[in-house]
């Protein structure tokens, strides 16, 4: 029997990746604060994106995921937000006119604070602090006080979810996405670009404003009001439980409980044990929920998972979000892939081809090669057709903003470039080419499936 849930239950059960606070005492007031505030999200806007979700499970309908590895306090500004919008739109068009597909947009946003880190400590130069776990514990500083988890950044980390959640709606329901004025979505910087991949854009963006006058002039002038505005949904891992469970809130229709700090929380590979503290969490909340599952996990393992965090196999709950690296995205997909088909289990299949494919320079920063990123993304879609599975989404860091992050691409940046722009304090982001090239493999891949 499984034993009775409540957003309360995760605490009998093991924690990874919680902060140590010095003063429980402060973690309280900060939490009994946050309990008083209204929720982010709604139970309506979050039952939306579970429809989308389970579109997408049949085939209707393409999930794209992205946004930065983790936000920062500072970053919250209107042109940075902006950008991250302006860069999902851009992509979302480029797919969804080549695979006539509806797209679901998800941002990494409104709450990517947190960080799971490898180690608790962080040494340098012989001196040793906590290490640094996403602006809403601490701060990337290296000093004491800066690195002592803080439960005030808690209610920091709220306002400026807040603060950008309303900027994103204001943005999605006004103008902003009309499809009649894509050149809004032009980000500053490459408003002049020459390159083939911003050409490609161009070319599209012809395309579709022909098309656009084609049938309004059909249909005597009138618009379509689906081409003014768009849904966008926000996302976060769920890391930090006490904060998660503080915007947990029964829903007003009496149907149970939402995570009302976000629209799509997510499990991340170092914390989705079965008989962990995540886990449990998860398994109560009303929201579609995804889950990060790498290389190492076996397919017997997998359809446990998933058994405990969908036991009523509903369809839009369950997003798996396979990062398994390009050098094993071959020989560890398929078996998980055919597991979850003999269990008959309903999930969306979503890659992740930037995870798994960290590695470090010789001067020791991290970096992603494009080449891998690319190979892993065409790997999944041809392993998933293979198994007669499908691949619903793709999950992606990257930014609007002009940074050299990650090597190669068209401007085929090398590891000296990386130094000239290298803005993340955690991962690697693709910039805006690198981002619209991946947005054209998604769209030429959709295209060749559809017709095969």
């Amino acid at each position: 029997m499984t034993p009775p849930w409540n957003p309360e239950s995760w605490k009998q059960f093991p924690a990874a990746q919680q902060p140590n606070y010095p003063d429980p005492n402060e973690l309280k007031q900060a939490l009994g604060q946050l309990l008083r505030l209204p929720p982010l999200v709604t139970s309506w806007e979050i039952d939306h994106l579970r429809e989308g979700i389970a579109d997408a499970q049949r085939g209707d309908a393409w999930l794209l995921q992205g946004g930065d590895c983790a936000e920062t306090f500072d970053e919250c500004q209107t042109e940075q937000i902006a950008s991250k919008l302006k860069l999902l739109l851009q992509m979302s068009l480029v797919i969804v006119f080549a695979s006539r597909k509806r797209i679901v947009r998800v941002g990494r946003i409104a709450g990517q604070y947190a960080k799971p880190r490898s180690n608790d400590t962080e040494t340098l130069h012989g001196v040793t602090f906590p290490c640094y776990r996403g602006d809403i514990v601490n701060q990337f500083e290296f000093s004491e006080h800066a690195r002592r988890p803080d439960p005030s950044r808690l209610l920091r980390g709220y306002e400026r979810s807040a603060l950008t959640l309303n900027f994103i709606r204001a943005l999605s329901e006004g103008g902003f996405a009309d499809l009649h004025h894509p050149e809004n979505w032009n980000l500053l910087f490459v408003n002049e670009a020459k390159g083939e991949v911003a050409k490609r854009y161009r070319d599209l963006v012809k395309s579709l404003g022909d098309a656009l006058r084609f049938m309004e002039t059909i249909l005597e002038g009138s618009t379509v009001s689906e081409l003014k505005r768009v849904d966008f949904f926000t996302s976060h891992e769920a890391l930090l439980l006490d904060y998660e469970t503080a915007l947990t809130r029964p829903s007003v229709r009496g149907i149970g409980y939402y995570n009302m700090g976000t629209h799509l929380p997510w499990i991340g590979e170092r914390t989705r044990s079965i008989d962990g503290a995540h886990v449990e969490y998860f398994r109560g909340i009303r929201n579609p929920i995804g889950v990060k599952i790498g290389p190492n996990i076996s397919p017997d393992e997998l359809v446990d998972l998933v058994r405990r965090l969908n036991a009523d196999n509903q369809p839009g709950r369950l997003t798996l979000i396979h990062r398994m690296g390009r050098r094993h995205v071959e020989s560890r997909l398929p078996g998980l892939i055919e597991a979850i088909q003999r269990s008959g289990l309903t999930v969306l299949w979503v890659c992740d081809p930037m995870h798994g494919n960290t590695v470090s320079t010789n001067s020791g920063r991290k970096t992603r090669r494009f080449d891998d990123i690319v190979d892993e993304l065409r790997l999944s879609f041809a392993i998933h057709h293979a198994c007669g599975s499908m691949l619903g989404g793709a999950h992606l860091e990257l930014t609007g903003e002009n940074v050299t992050e990650c090597m190669g691409g068209s401007r085929n940046l090398t590891e000296s470039d990386l130094e000239s722009a290298y803005q993340t304090q955690v991962d690697p982001r693709l910039n805006y080419e690198q981002a619209l090239e991946i947005a054209f493999e998604i769209a030429g891949k959709l295209t060749e499936y559809r017709a095969s």
